[in-house]
């Protein structure tokens, strides 16, 4: 079957069974590998995106539930070789380690600030609530989306 939907701001169309998964969709026929498997169970969030604005874990999200949405994935963060202020706050504050959390991190802490919500320690959290990190201890996850809208308020 096919299958057409928005990816990173372009339409796309691809051939698939409707119940593959759209991270092997996105990974193997798109070429776009930042998005991460971890766990392969919708536990981890490594592999989260944004599907039409909500963080998903795309190894739990079959690519027919996909058709007619707008995806965005890791690589729509940055401008070029500009990072977009959420992955500059992760490369100052060390908030990227070994990298398999990252993206899912990062694609939770954009949802973050794109809600506009309060900054705090807490909502942050919960915000990333869905991501687990092994290498940090989250701190420096916390410091770094924490930093990105507090530059993202300034601006």
């Amino acid at each position: 079957m096919s299958f057409a939907f928005t990816v990173n701001g372009s339409p796309v169309e691809v051939e698939a069974t409707g119940t593959r998964r759209l991270l092997d969709v996105l990974r193997e026929d798109l070429g776009l590998t930042g998005t991460k498997e971890g766990c392969g169970e919708g536990e981890c969030g490594a592999c989260s995106i944004l599907l039409d604005g909500a963080v998903v874990d795309a190894c739990l999200v079959p690519v027919s539930q996909a058709a007619g949405t707008t995806v965005r994935t890791v690589e729509a963060l940055a401008d070029g070789d500009h990072l977009d202020v959420l992955q500059q706050a992760f490369w100052e504050t060390g908030g990227a380690q070994c990298g398999i959390c990252t993206p899912g991190m990062l694609m939770a802490g954009h949802a973050f600030l794109a809600s506009g919500a309060h900054a705090t320690e807490e909502n942050i959290r919960e915000a990333i609530a869905g991501n687990l990190c092994r290498c940090t201890g989250y701190t420096k996850i916390i410091d770094a989306i924490a930093l990105a809208a507090e530059r993202s308020a300034n601006s």
